[in-house]
């Protein structure tokens, strides 16, 4: 297969395309079905496909579609690496495990979030503690959330996001908007009150599948962010950390940590990556996301906004509704030739670093 047809057109074929090469691969499949339905009433679930001996020491993890919408890139490349034989390249005492949609609801509605409109990149906290207030979130929500979309609340909303940006840089409204937060289940970056089924699913296969391991790798597919086509590496760990200096032994220095302000992508809490060392505390773990630029971030940004207006105000049958998915859509997915082979030979090269530290570690 050529390298666009990895890649799909709606979350239907994405993940009849994933099943069926990972059948033609051989692959030990499970399936996690959702409660819910597609907007086609098609089947939602979170499938994998584990290659490799079954008591392997070592795991690699990919994982696609954390961010719903973002699937149509982690799917394409998951499809991928199974048709062209990935794990034909790993050594004794390791195996693949492909991860397919964290968040299948989010990917087959075009959705960054969950079906509680939770962003599951945000979820991944203690619901017992007291939960991180984001007054920075709190200042701009009002403006998020206009309850118009052509009118005067909208022109206002848009007049303070931008007197907010003249003052404080696109950067910083940025990091306010999508660092998250617990306090506005209507807003942007919600991270929710309690774990969402996407997080208890995750639970539920890092025990069945990642248990007893001696370490796992975890690749984690992501769009949205930067150059248009480009892959940055971001680790969520603590800088100068085991965890983050073996992700710098493994990829070198092109890694780049929110928390020290050289990354797109601005520092967030509850994300997938701590998620799933916390779920592996007894096995030695290292994480990284790859974040692939597509538009502009005042785009992507007004993409995200607009959509939540959608479904908070706005009627999806409309002309407005469809213009604002095609939005949605192009915030988070290149859907060219040029784009979808960036991805892919970035991702197959990340996974074959991966491949390379995993076996040295």
């Amino acid at each position: 297969m050529a390298i666009d047809d990895w890649f799909s057109a709606s979350y239907g074929e994405a993940r009849a395309k994933f099943q069926a090469a990972a059948q033609a691969a051989g692959a030990v499949q499970h399936s996690y079905a959702h409660p819910l339905k597609g907007p086609d009433g098609g089947d939602l679930a979170m499938d994998l496909a584990f290659l490799g001996p079954a008591d392997a020491a070592r795991v690699l993890v990919t994982s696609s579609a954390t961010h719903g919408v973002e699937g149509f890139c982690g799917s394409g490349c998951q499809v991928g690496f199974l048709q062209s034989g990935l794990h034909s390249e790993l050594p004794d005492d390791m195996a693949l495990l492909h991860v397919h949609a964290h968040n299948p609801h989010g990917f087959a509605h075009e959705r960054r979030v969950t079906e509680d409109n939770v962003d599951l990149n945000r979820n991944f906290v203690n619901f017992e503690a007291p939960l991180t207030e984001n007054s920075a979130y709190d200042e701009v929500h009002p403006w998020l959330v206009p309850s118009d979309w052509d009118g005067p609340a909208r022109q206002t909303a848009d007049t303070a996001i931008q007197a907010y940006i003249a003052e404080h840089g696109m950067f910083a409204y940025q990091a306010a908007v999508s660092g998250g937060q617990h306090g506005h289940p209507d807003g942007l970056f919600y991270g929710g009150q309690a774990p969402t089924w996407s997080r208890r699913i995750i639970e539920t296969l890092a025990q069945q599948h990642l248990s007893g391991r001696s370490h796992v790798a975890l690749i984690d597919f992501h769009t949205g962010l930067g150059p248009r086509g480009f892959g940055e590496l971001i680790s969520v760990d603590v800088p100068g950390g085991a965890e983050h200096l073996r992700a710098v032994a493994w990829y070198g220095d092109e890694v780049r940590t929110p928390g020290s302000g050289d990354s797109v992508s601005a520092k967030v809490n509850g994300t997938i990556e701590t998620g799933y060392h916390a779920l592996l505390q007894n096995t030695e773990s290292t994480t990284i996301a790859i974040e692939f630029g597509t538009l502009p971030p005042d785009q992507v940004l007004g993409a995200l906004q607009a959509d939540n207006w959608l479904y908070l105000h706005g009627d999806l049958a409309s002309d407005e509704g469809q213009a604002i998915k095609r939005q949605i859509r192009a915030a988070f997915y290149g859907e060219d030739s040029e784009w979808s082979t960036m991805v892919w030979q970035r991702g197959l090269e990340i996974a074959r670093k991966t491949i390379h530290g995993l076996k040295d570690s």
